[in-house]
């Protein structure tokens, strides 16, 4: 009975690419996946580095052969504004917490503009105690929320630049920020505060850039899905929005032109030298480890590194079946493969 229940379940449509929300306080990202993927029937989904559910803002979700390419998109600069409330701190530094401290002291806006250099760069960064940061086993949040905040050490945080954007009053300031993988907002609200002699937390963050997407190609939930038509036989392939190509996390990441020959021995796993490259690459940027665009045409089918002096597969978007090929053994060696 249960084998049956399994063989009958619905495993969804299998359908690709990156949708770009903006994400709506309340909810979790983790929830606006799930929503989505429910309202696009769709197999397999993700999204693209996590927002609190305090903060709204560009969260990209990727659908299919896009979720390949999450990494990529987590590892990728952002752009936050927030607004940092003085004289508060609070146990989840956002304004979800319980008050910790008070402070009369309200900085100028010379204060805040004066102590931002130390705060830029690469540095040194405490995480919240409520945040998703496992500790022996334990999301940090977990522990806190039991009543046993966890001690957690400093870690390295890439912050590009913060500027101060709006003062609206004396309690408050509005910043902009762009930074690199794992910086956690509400811990650089908290340490600007620190820095200035006072206390805070963040009572309104946005993120508005992730890697390539940005708001301009973030739509809401209810533009998404409001409008979704029933699920017929007559439109049982149509999307409720239309999605950008899986690769479009990629256009940082420089393109290396292969035939279709040299893209077959990639996705299969094979090597390539790059001095016998149709295309061949200059010596110059032959780099251990530096990521290329693997294209055919204008088509993306990966991503490939030099390794030990080989082109290689880092991560590919097609399989063989992109080749028209289908759980064949490749054994061609067009030139410059593996012998």
């Amino acid at each position: 009975m249960g084998e049956k229940c399994r063989m009958g379940r619905k495993r969804g449509r299998d359908i690709d690419g990156w949708l770009i929300l903006d994400k709506p306080l309340g909810p979790t990202s983790t929830d606006m996946v799930n929503k989505l993927r429910w309202g696009f029937d769709a197999r397999k989904a993700g999204h693209g580095g996590t927002l609190d559910p305090l903060a709204s803002g560009v969260l990209p979700i990727a659908f299919g052969k896009a979720t390949r390419t999450i990494p990529y998109i987590m590892d990728a600069t952002k752009r936050y504004r927030f607004t940092l409330t003085l004289g508060e701190s609070r146990t989840t530094d956002d304004r979800e917490g319980e008050v910790l401290a008070l402070s009369d002291h309200r900085p100028t806006d010379d204060d805040l503009r004066a102590c931002l250099p130390a705060l830029t760069g690469d540095v040194l960064q405490v995480p919240p105690v409520f945040s998703a940061l496992r500790v022996g086993g334990q999301r940090a949040y977990e522990l806190a929320r039991a009543g046993r905040p966890p001690d957690l050490p400093p870690r390295p945080a890439r912050i590009d630049s913060i500027e101060l954007v709006e003062r609206p009053d004396a309690d408050t300031a509005v910043f902009e920020v762009q930074s690199g993988k794992g910086v956690y907002m509400r811990s650089l609200a908290r340490d600007i505060a620190l820095a200035c002699g006072t206390v805070g937390h963040i009572s309104v963050l946005r993120r508005t850039k992730c890697g390539p997407f940005d708001l301009r190609h973030a739509m809401t939930i209810d533009q998404i899905l409001l409008d979704k038509p029933a699920q017929t036989v007559d439109n049982a392939d149509a999307l409720p929005a239309p999605l950008l190509d899986a690769a479009t996390a990629l256009v940082d990441i420089p393109a290396l032109a292969v035939t279709e020959a040299e893209g077959r021995i990639l996705v299969w796993g094979q090597s390539l030298d790059p001095a016998a490259l149709t295309y061949p690459m200059p010596v110059l940027l032959q780099e251990e480890g530096l990521l290329w665009r693997a294209m055919i045409g204008e088509h993306v089918i990966g991503l490939c590194h030099v390794r030990n002096g080989r082109l290689r597969a880092a991560r590919m978007l097609e399989n063989h079946e992109f080749f028209g090929e289908q759980d064949v053994d490749y054994t061609g060696t067009p030139h410059g493969a593996d012998r």
